[in-house]
């Protein structure tokens, strides 16, 4: 019997079956989460978090709690749900997409993460919010669209919501420029842990102490 095709689907519309992502470690660890199917949506792998969480637990001194999170284009919410699992203080979820902001929520209330809030916003604009309110955190993760080039506006944004000896995770489609002098907006960075999985490279970056840019 002939399979009736499906209508077509709006540029950037969700699709209604969701794929899964699986938390690798801590209280919630196997647990399996719904994913919105969302154009340009790509959790984390499983192999690479596992990788970013031992760098990270290394950095904090083997304990997550007491550290607050920040992770500003949670998308499926790999890398927020599984630093809360691991007992971080406070995960701060943020997406400007609404289905996939629903789906963070939903899937907060199924774990019933007391620790997590989601948020509905443009990233760039909340970093401003929060440095204008004194606001810090110890982790951030930053995953944005490759092809946007978010990444150059938004970390030199994050020393200023960024605590002493704060990290920051970030993911992208090409290497950073990191040797000799690099472009203004890797000014005061430095990558303390680097790898690549494919066509992702990924970073553990934190402040040298050198002169960078402060949120205006």
């Amino acid at each position: 019997m002939q399979k009736k095709s499906s209508p077509p689907r709006a540029h950037g519309a969700p699709r209604l079956a969701p794929r899964q992502v699986r938390i690798i470690g801590g209280a919630w660890k196997r647990a399996l989460l719904p994913v919105l199917d969302a154009d340009g949506l790509r959790p984390t792998p499983d192999r690479v978090r596992e990788t970013v969480f031992n760098w990270i637990r290394h950095q904090l001194g083997g304990d997550f709690e007491g550290s607050n999170f920040l992770d500003l284009f949670a998308g499926s919410g790999a890398l927020g749900f599984e630093a809360a699992s691991r007992g971080a203080a406070s995960v701060t979820m943020v997406d400007n997409h609404g289905p996939a902001a629903r789906q963070l929520e939903a899937n907060r209330d199924k774990l019933k993460a007391g620790n997590v809030k989601v948020l509905r916003a443009d990233a760039l604009g909340l970093v401003r919010d929060l440095a204008a309110r004194g606001q810090r955190f110890d982790v951030i993760f930053l995953d944005p669209p490759y092809q946007l080039g978010l990444l150059t506006e938004i970390l030199p944004l994050c020393p200023a919501i960024l605590n002493e000896d704060g990290l920051v995770y970030c993911e992208t489609g090409e290497p950073l420029p990191l040797e000799g002098e690099g472009p203004e907006w890797l000014a005061g960075w430095e990558a303390i842990r680097a790898d690549k999985a494919g066509m992702v490279y990924y970073y553990l970056l934190k402040l040298n102490g050198e002169p960078h840019n402060e949120v205006a």
